[in-house]
C-alpha cells in the first residue's frame, strides 16, 4: 500500500511540475552605463574597450539589458555582436539617432515586444525637450513585454537621469512613476533600471523607493559592492552607488539574486560603471 501511495504521489508530483513552473517566470535584468564613445578617454575610449563591453553583456546573457549613453555608432555595434539582443529606444535629439539613447536590449527568442515608446524628463515629454535644470536632453523608453512560454506580460522601464539638474532629477523620478501608473492600467509586474545620478540618501533614490522596491535591498543574495560608479579608476574604491534596478511593490515578484559586477580586463573597467545584475522572480 506504502508502495503504491509513493509510486502515484511521485507520478502527480511528475505530472504537476511543469504546470507549476508555467506560472512563474524568471528573468535576468541588467543595467549598464557603457560610458559614451570620446576620445579624451585615451586608453578607455570606446574602440580599444567595445569588444571588453560586448562580452560582459553577451557572458552574463540578461534578458533584459538597460543601457544608458548609447550612440548610435555603439548601439550598430552591439547588436552586430550581441547574440539575440534586439532593442528599443530613440536618440534623445531628434527622437531618431541623434545623441544619446537610453535603450532596452531584450532576448527576442524569448520575450513578444507587445508596445513601446520613449519620453523626455522634462514638462513636456512628448517631445524633444530639456527639463527644468537639466544639462542636456534626457529620456525615459519603456517596452510591454510576453514571456512567449509562460505568455506573462511585464513592463520594463530604463532611463537616465541628469548629472546636474537636481530639481530635474527629482522632478524625473516623480514623472517617471506617474507615467508608469499612467501606462501600467492593468497592472502588469513593472522593471525599472537606469543611471539615476543619485546616491541612496538623495530626494530622488529616495523617493523611487518610497513608489517601489530597490532589488538590491530586496535581494535574498547580494554579491559585490554597494557604489557603481568607477571612474575608469581600476585602483581607487568605486564612488558612488547611482545605478539602481526597481521592481514594482508586488507581492507577485521577488528578488533571488543581485550583483554589482567588478569585471576588469588589464587592470581596466569596460566602462566608467559598474553593471548590476538582478534575478527577478514573477509569479502569475
Amino acid at each position: 500500500m506504502l508502495k503504491r501511495f509513493f509510486k502515484y504521489g511521485l507520478a502527480l508530483s511528475l505530472y504537476l511540475a511543469p504546470l507549476f513552473g508555467l506560472s512563474q517566470q524568471e528573468i535576468k535584468v541588467m543595467s549598464y552605463n557603457i560610458r559614451l564613445d570620446v576620445a579624451a578617454d585615451g586608453e578607455n575610449r570606446w574602440d580599444a574597450r567595445k569588444d571588453k563591453v560586448v562580452g560582459l553583456m553577451n557572458y552574463y546573457e540578461a534578458d533584459f539589458i538597460g543601457g544608458q549613453e548609447v550612440q548610435h555608432h555603439q548601439l550598430s555595434y552591439l547588436l552586430e555582436h550581441l547574440d539575440g539582443y534586439a532593442f528599443i529606444g530613440v536618440g534623445r535629439d531628434d527622437g531618431k539617432e541623434a545623441g544619446e539613447y537610453s535603450c532596452i536590449f531584450y532576448k527576442a527568442d524569448k520575450f513578444t515586444l507587445v508596445q513601446q515608446s520613449t519620453f523626455w524628463l522634462s514638462p513636456t515629454p512628448d517631445s524633444v525637450s530639456k527639463g527644468w535644470d537639466a544639462a542636456f536632453n534626457r529620456v525615459c523608453t519603456y517596452g510591454l513585454f510576453r514571456n512567449k512560454k509562460t505568455k506573462q506580460f511585464f513592463w520594463v522601464v530604463n532611463t537616465h537621469f541628469d548629472h546636474i539638474g537636481k530639481t530635474a532629477r527629482l522632478e524625473s523620478a516623480r514623472l517617471i512613476t506617474k507615467k508608469i501608473q499612467e501606462l501600467n492600467s492593468r497592472n502588469y509586474p513593472v522593471v525599472l533600471t537606469g543611471d539615476f545620478n543619485s546616491r541612496p540618501e538623495e530626494a530622488p533614490a529616495q523617493y523611487l523607493v518610497s513608489k517601489m522596491q530597490n532589488t538590491r535591498a530586496a535581494s535574498k543574495l547580494v554579491y559585490g559592492p554597494v557604489d557603481t560608479w568607477n571612474g575608469f579608476k581600476f585602483n581607487t574604491k568605486p564612488d558612488g552607488c547611482i545605478d539602481y534596478i526597481f521592481i514594482s511593490p508586488d507581492k507577485r515578484m521577488r528578488v533571488s539574486k543581485f550583483a554589482t559586477l567588478t569585471d576588469s580586463y588589464e587592470l581596466k573597467y569596460p566602462s566608467d560603471h559598474l553593471p548590476i545584475l538582478a534575478t527577478i522572480l514573477i509569479n502569475k
